[in-house]
């Protein structure tokens, strides 16, 4: 997911960067980092926060020749 993505999604949820922030127990520094630098969050554990705090759901793809892929979406209904 790059940065864009992190911020349509938080907006379709209506959900301020301090509403996530506190979802996933980060700071809304690390928030905005996320949304306007694109920073890739890579620990499992910090993916599972904010997928919690974003109700969606991740995808993960990596190949050996190509850059790792985050993607996260609203869950199926």
């Amino acid at each position: 997911m790059n940065h864009s993505q992190w911020k349509t999604r938080r907006t379709a949820l209506g959900l301020s960067p301090a509403e996530v922030a506190r979802r996933a127990g980060m700071t809304v520094d690390e928030i905005e980092c996320i949304e306007e630098a694109g920073t890739v969050p890579t620990l499992p554990l910090l993916l599972r926060r904010l997928a919690g705090a974003l109700e969606a759901e991740i995808d993960i793809h990596v190949t050996p020749d190509a850059q790792a892929a985050v993607r996260f979406q609203a869950p199926a209904a």
